[in-house]
C-alpha cells in the first residue's frame, strides 16, 4: 500500500516537472525566435545562413516532436499528429530554396511552437481531470488499527481477515466493511455518495469502507476482506471506467486511422498535380513536363497548410477528454459510470424500467396486519418467523422482526425447502408449515382467501390447512415521485414498474408515483423475459435505448441484459457494483434523471467539439485553396482549435444541477 502511494506521488511529481520543462522550453524558444527575426532583419544573411539561425529555436522546441515522428515511422505508425507536424514544418523550412519562393523559416518555428503550446494545455487539462477524479476517489485507507492478542496494531488493510476487530478513531478512514460492535459516531460519506450530510451509526449498524469517521471512536467487526470491500471495488471501477470507449470515441479513433493517411496523400497530390498541369505544354517540336517551376512553391505552401489544417488531433484528444470529464463530474455526485460507452447509451435512453422493492420503495418491510384463521395472532407470527429463519429476503426479515422471541422459544426447525416463486416450506415443532403466496396455497390445496388491506399478503398453512395471512407493506422513498416526474420532463417516453408483488400492491404504488405501466406477480425470470421482449421490439435500436433500474442483488440478470443497467442501493452491494453499468451510490431514484442529464450534456459537449473542429478546418481549407490563408491560420485551425476544444471538454468535469434542469441536447 505504501509502495502504491509512493508510486502515485512520484508520478504526480513527474507530471508537474514535465509541465515546468515544457513552459521553460516554450519561453526559451520565444526568446530565440525573436532574436532570429532581429538577425534576419539586420543582417544580410544568405538563405542557408538564415536556416542555421532558425534551426536553433526550431530544434529547441521541436526535437521531441521530431523524435516521436521518427519512432512512429520505425514502429509502422507513421500517420500521427507528430508526423504531420514534422513533415509540415520541415517542408516550410525547405520551401525557401525553391525557385521564386519566399522563405518560411519563422512560420516553421511558429507552427512547432504553437503545437507545443497546444500539447501543454492538453497535458494540463488531462492532468486536471485526473487530479479531480483522484481527489474525489481519495478513499483508499492507509492503515487499519486491528486488535490482536489484547493489543492494537496498525497494519495494511489488505492483511486484515474477516471477523477481526478493528478500531476507527475520529479523522480516520474506515478501512474495511464491517458492523459496529461498540461506540457511536457520525460518518462523512461524501466521497462515496456525494451527500454532504453526515450519517449517524450505532451498535449493530453496517459501515462501509471509504467513509471518514468524524466524531466518536468505534469498534467494528470486519465482514469482508479488503479486496472484496466497497472501497476496493469502487477504486477498481473508477480506474477502469475510461477503458471502455463510447461509440463516438471509438468512431473518432477509427476515423483518425483512416483519415490521416488519406490527408497525407491528398497533400502530396495538391503539391504535385496543379504545378504539373500548369507546366504541361505541347508543340509540334517539344514536349515539356516539369513540376519544379514557379508554381511549385505556391502549391507546396498550400499543401503544407492543408496538412497542418487536416490534422485530426482536436477530435482525437477532445472527444475522449469530454467523456473522461463527464465520468469525473458524475462521480462527484455519487454516480459511478463504468465507461464512456454507457454514458453514450444513457444519453439516448427513452424507456426506463424499474424494479419496485428497494428501488422505488425502501425495501424495509414491516408487518401491518395479522389475520389468523385457526390460531391466534402470536402463534401465526411465531410459525412464519421460524420458517423464514434463514431467509435473506426483506419479507423474511420483517416476519422475524415482528416475532423477536423466535430465536429463544425452543422450537425446532428442520426440512427447510425454498420453492422458487412461491415461498418456503419447513417443519416447525413437528408441523409442516408453508409460508408464501397464493400459488403456494393452491399447490398444496389450502383454501386461501384474499385480504382487503393493500400490501404484500403472506399466506400461512399448517399441515395443508389454511391458517391465515399476514400483511406486510413497504414504504415509498421520499423522492420516487419526483424522480418519475423529472424523467417525464426529460422526454422519457415510458416509465415501467416490474414487481413480484400482487397486482393491487403494484397498482397502488404506480398510482402514487404517476407510473402508467406496471407488471405484477413476476418471477425474476419473467423480468428478463419482459426486457428481452422490449429490446427485440425496438423499432430503431440505434436511437432507442432501455434502462433498467434495480437493487443490484436479485436483479443482476436484468441489469446485465438491459441496454444500460442502473443499480440502486449500491452502497456496499457487491452484486450492484459488478452487474450494473451505472451505480447510484446514495440510493436516491432522483439521481437517475441527474445521470441522464449529465450523460446528455457530456455527449453534447463532445458533439460541439466535433462540429466546431470540422467547421473551422473546412473554412481554413477553403481559404487555403484560394490562396488567402496563411500558415499561422492553418496552425490555429489545428492547434488553436485543439486548445479551445480541450477547454470546452473540461466543462464536463463541473456539474451544476441548476444548469442541467433543461438539457439542450437529447439525441
Amino acid at each position: 500500500m505504501a509502495h502504491e502511494h509512493h508510486h502515485e506521488h512520484e508520478h504526480h511529481e513527474h507530471e508537474e516537472g514535465s509541465l515546468k520543462e515544457q513552459i521553460i522550453k516554450i519561453a526559451v524558444t520565444v526568446v530565440l525566435l525573436i532574436a532570429a527575426v532581429i538577425v534576419e532583419k539586420r543582417c544580410n544573411f544568405s538563405t542557408w545562413q538564415l536556416l542555421l539561425v532558425y534551426l536553433i529555436p526550431y530544434l529547441v522546441i521541436g526535437w521531441e516532436t521530431l523524435k516521436e515522428a521518427a519512432e512512429g515511422l520505425i514502429h509502422g505508425e507513421a500517420f500521427n499528429e507528430h508526423f504531420l507536424m514534422a513533415i509540415a514544418t520541415i517542408g516550410a523550412l525547405c520551401i525557401g530554396f525553391l525557385p521564386g519562393a519566399e522563405t518560411q523559416f519563422p512560420e516553421a518555428v511558429f507552427v512547432m511552437l504553437f503545437f507545443q503550446v497546444g500539447e501543454l494545455f492538453e497535458g494540463y487539462a488531462e492532468g486536471k481531470s485526473r487530479d479531480s477524479i483522484a481527489h474525489l476517489m481519495d478513499i483508499r485507507p492507509d492503515i487499519a488499527n486491528v486488535e490482536r492478542e489484547g493489543q492494537t496494531q496498525s497494519v495494511d488493510p489488505q492483511n486484515v481477515g474477516i471477523g477481526e476487530t478493528i478500531l476507527v478513531k475520529p479523522g480516520e478512514k474506515v478501512p474495511l466493511d464491517g458492523v459496529v460492535i461498540e461506540g457511536s459516531s457520525s460518518l462523512n460519506t461524501v466521497a462515496l455518495t456525494g451527500e454532504t450530510l453526515p450519517r449517524e451509526v450505532n451498535v449493530g449498524d453496517e459501515v462501509i469502507s471509504g467513509c471518514i469517521n468524524l466524531s466518536g471512536v468505534i469498534r467494528m467487526r470486519t465482514t469482508k476482506t479488503y479486496g472484496e470491500s466497497t472501497v476496493s471495488k469502487i477504486i477498481e471501477l473508477v480506474e477502469h471506467a475510461t477503458e471502455s470507449k463510447s461509440k463516438s470515441e471509438a468512431f473518432i479513433t477509427r476515423f483518425a486511422r483512416v483519415y490521416t493517411p488519406i490527408v497525407v496523400f491528398a497533400a502530396i497530390a495538391l503539391a504535385l498535380l496543379p504545378p504539373l498541369f500548369q507546366s504541361l505544354s505541347f508543340s509540334p517540336f517539344t514536349f515539356r513536363l516539369s513540376i519544379f517551376n514557379s508554381h511549385f512553391s505556391t502549391w507546396l505552401y498550400r499543401a503544407l497548410m492543408f496538412l497542418v489544417v487536416s490534422c485530426p488531433c482536436a477530435l482525437v484528444i477532445s472527444v475522449p477528454l469530454s467523456f473522461f470529464g463527464g465520468i469525473g463530474g458524475a462521480s462527484r455526485k455519487g454516480i459511478l459510470i463504468k465507461g464512456a460507452n454507457y454514458m453514450d447509451v444513457l444519453a439516448k435512453v427513452d424507456t426506463v424500467v424499474f424494479d419496485k422493492t428497494g428501488t422505488l420503495t425502501h425495501g424495509q418491510f414491516a408487518v401491518t396486519a395479522v389475520h389468523p384463521e385457526i390460531c391466534d395472532e402470536r402463534h401465526l407470527l411465531h410459525l412464519a418467523a421460524h420458517v423464514e429463519h434463514y431467509s435473506t429476503h426483506p419479507i423474511g426479515a420483517a416476519l422475524r422482526d415482528a416475532f423477536p422471541d423466535e430465536a429463544t422459544d425452543g422450537c425446532t426447525l428442520s426440512d427447510v425447502e425454498e420453492i422458487a416463486g412461491q415461498g418456503i416450506r419447513a417443519r416447525v415443532g413437528g408441523q409442516i408449515v408453508c409460508v408464501g403466496n397464493s400459488k403456494m396455497m393452491e399447490a398444496i390445496g389450502a383454501q386461501w382467501h384474499d385480504c382487503h388491506h393493500i400490501g404484500t399478503i403472506i399466506h400461512v398453512a399448517i399441515d395443508g390447512q389454511y391458517a391465515g395471512h399476514i400483511v406486510i407493506n413497504d414504504k415509498i422513498k421520499d423522492d420516487s415521485a419526483e424522480a418519475i416526474k423529472e424523467l417525464q420532463s426529460l422526454g422519457i417516453k415510458r416509465t415501467v414498474m416490474l414487481t413480484g408483488d400482487r397486482k393491487e400492491v403494484a397498482e397502488d404504488v404506480a398510482n402514487k408515483l404517476g407510473i402508467t405501466e406496471y407488471h405484477a406477480d413476476l418471477l425474476p425470470s419473467d423480468k428478463v423475459t419482459f426486457i428481452e421482449k422490449e429490446l427485440s421490439s425496438q423499432l430503431s435500436p440505434l436511437n432507442s435505448h432501455l434502462a433498467f433500474v434495480g437493487d443490484g442483488i436479485n436483479d443482476a440478470p436484468v441489469l446485465a441484459r438491459a441496454d444500460v443497467g442502473l443499480a440502486m442501493g449500491g452502497l456496499g452491494s457487491d452484486a450492484a457494483i459488478e452487474a450494473a453499468d451505472v451505480v447510484l451510490m446514495d440510493d436516491k431514484p432522483s439521481k437517475i434523471a441527474l445521470a441522464i442529464k449529465i450523460a446528455r450534456r457530456t455527449l453534447g459537449i463532445a458533439k460541439q467539439n466535433v462540429w466546431f473542429a470540422i467547421g473551422i478546418k473546412v473554412a481554413v481549407l477553403i481559404l487555403a485553396a484560394f490562396g488567402i490563408a496563411k500558415l499561422w491560420m492553418a496552425v490555429f485551425a489545428d492547434v488553436g482549435v485543439t486548445v479551445l476544444t480541450v477547454f470546452n471538454a473540461m466543462r464536463a468535469l463541473h456539474v451544476n444541477e441548476k444548469q442541467l434542469v433543461i438539457p439542450w441536447i437529447t439525441k
